[in-house]
């Protein structure tokens, strides 16, 4: 059994894997990234070095990011993501390159909650309206609408991951076609 650092590192070192990953695979794909669940700011703070040129545009309830990982307010979408995400279909719908959503409120076991698995259902159903065709979705929880067959469920990456720890459960989904 790993040690509650181990299990954080093999879940940081994995999300930083499919991130990385996503930027490859992304290829030509145009349009914005949203980052779903801004937290403390390091995964935005990641993404903004993987795509400079690139509107990044964070999501949550409300700011514990500090002033240098905060993005501009401009990008910034505070308020509970069932609102701030269903309001964006209409401002991004069909647009959005990337979609990466750390969500999840479990303890890390893998085990989805009521209110996890709700979650989950309602931003993969977003990300159908939101994602540009070849776009991704990536994320700590299978966000796939059930039998949408829009959505491919692609590999994790091996390259990046910790050889003495296990890939924390992440998920990346292609969109459509590229």
């Amino acid at each position: 059994m790993e040690s509650r650092l181990d299990r954080m590192v093999a879940r940081l070192a994995t999300q930083r894997a499919c991130l990385n990953h996503a930027a490859d695979l992304m290829g030509a794909v145009p349009g914005p990234i949203l980052e779903l669940g801004l937290g403390k700011g390091r995964t935005w703070s990641h993404l903004v070095q993987l795509f400079p040129n690139r509107d990044i545009f964070a999501f949550d309830h409300s700011l514990h990011a500090p002033p240098d990982l905060t993005p501009p307010a401009n990008l910034l979408l505070l308020g509970d993501l069932r609102e701030t995400l269903e309001k964006s279909k209409s401002r991004f719908g069909g647009s959005v390159a990337l979609i990466h959503a750390d969500i999840g409120t479990a303890d890390g076991q893998g085990e989805l909650g009521d209110t996890d698995l709700e979650l989950a259902c309602f931003v993969g159903d977003c990300a159908a309206a939101l994602l540009a065709p070849g776009g991704l979705l990536v994320g700590d929880r299978e966000m796939r609408p059930a039998g949408d067959l829009a959505f491919e469920r692609l590999p994790l990456p091996v390259a990046g991951l910790p050889a003495d720890l296990p890939p924390w459960p992440y998920f990346i989904f292609r969109f459509g076609n590229a």
